[in-house]
């Protein structure tokens, strides 16, 4: 399926989308893009359907074309404090405001959104395999995302972050029950599977 360049009309129209809303461990990252008029690149898709390697062949080539870019991170401590639903917008709220031009409009995955400041939004389900702007900020949430838990991976190698980049894997799960929790998993989550529980 062709991606949509545009939804609203509006030129400085921002896409955003998080990334690592269902790890254990790690931050929700999210980014905002504002694409120029014409932009294209025949690999762009939701970064769930690209590989690797796509993701960061990819990345590059969306903050050189951009208009505007930006990728903000909400740590697990936070993510603790105010549940994951309110971090991954706080994130894309961040991302938002550090972009260099204001958007007119903004569109955003999913189906839950605050206003941000006066500007009109969208949500739009499954919106980064439908639009640009929305898939390009969702490889970049991806490729920030994963570059940091491969960077903390080699804090703590048993986990295999650099892997499974935080996500509940079978193994994820067995490293935590065998030998407990770090700094960077999320206290607030289901650690493990109901019949298992761990002491803080």
């Amino acid at each position: 399926m062709m991606l949509c360049h545009n939804f609203s009309g509006f030129e400085l129209e921002a896409g955003t989308d998080e990334a690592g809303r269902g790890c254990l461990a790690g931050p929700v990252v999210a980014a905002a893009v504002i694409l120029p008029k014409g932009f294209e690149h025949s690999l762009l898709n939701d970064s769930k359907k690209l590989s690797e390697k796509q993701r960061f062949s990819l990345k590059p080539f969306i903050e050189e074309h951009a208009t505007s870019f930006s990728v903000s991170f909400v740590w697990q401590e936070e993510i603790d404090k105010i549940n994951i639903l309110q971090s991954s917008i706080l994130a894309m709220h961040q991302s938002i405001a550090q972009l260099s031009v204001v958007p007119q409009f903004i569109i955003v995955d999913g189906n839950k959104f605050h206003n941000y400041k006066s500007i009109p939004h969208q949500t739009i389900v499954k919106g980064d395999g439908k639009y640009m702007s929305i898939a390009a900020a969702s490889v970049l949430a991806k490729t920030y995302r994963d570059a940091y838990m491969e960077k903390i991976h080699s804090d703590f190698p048993e986990y295999n972050w650099k892997q499974n980049k935080g996500y509940p894997t079978k193994q994820h799960r067995e490293m935590i029950q065998k030998i407990g929790i770090t700094k960077y998993h999320r206290k607030s989550f289901k650690l493990l599977p109901s019949q298992l529980t761990l002491d803080f």
